[in-house]
């Protein structure tokens, strides 16, 4: 051997972020881990999508946005699209906000996809299960709560991400 581990898993490159419509909370959890991948000096490909084609081509709600804004994680730039069978093998890694949008994806993966399916929360390391609660049909204080969930999940990203080198 020449020292070098066998990895269990592709080393991830690309991760895309997946909820419902896209303009809620997959575009907040894209923005918010575009800053800390920039902070870590970390350079990976970021996308975020739905599993419904309610808003294309639409920017994030304007309540993420301000709340975005807000906290130093913009997302502006950002429109809506609906999950694509290519992004199952364009991505490394595909996380789910909730579990009706994971097994959504999972019935959705084509047979040859390559792309590692999971539920945002628990790749980052929270409890199994756990997920992020839509803010659409709440007040700008859920959209709060949704950026604080998502940002304290970002030093467990972090970590997997520099465990994998």
């Amino acid at each position: 051997m020449n020292g070098s581990v066998m990895r269990d898993r592709p080393v991830i490159q690309s991760i895309l972020f997946v909820c419902m419509g896209n303009i809620c909370r997959s575009p907040l959890a894209e923005g918010i881990a575009r800053v800390a991948l920039q902070r870590a000096g970390l350079d990976l490909r970021l996308d975020s999508a739905g599993t419904h084609d309610y808003h294309p081509g639409a920017a994030p709600d304007e309540r993420a946005r301000a709340v975005g804004r807000e906290f130093g994680y913009p997302i502006d730039d950002l429109r809506a699209r609906r999950v694509r069978s290519e992004d199952f093998s364009a991505f490394d890694l595909i996380l789910a906000a909730d579990a009706g949008n994971l097994l959504w994806l999972q019935r959705q993966r084509p047979p040859t996809a390559r792309a590692e399916l999971s539920l945002l929360l628990p790749w980052c390391g929270a409890a199994v299960g756990s997920e992020v609660p839509d803010p659409y049909y709440g007040e700008i204080e859920n959209f709060r709560d949704t950026v604080r969930l998502l940002a304290g999940a970002m030093p467990g990203l972090l970590e997997r991400l520099r465990g994998q080198a």
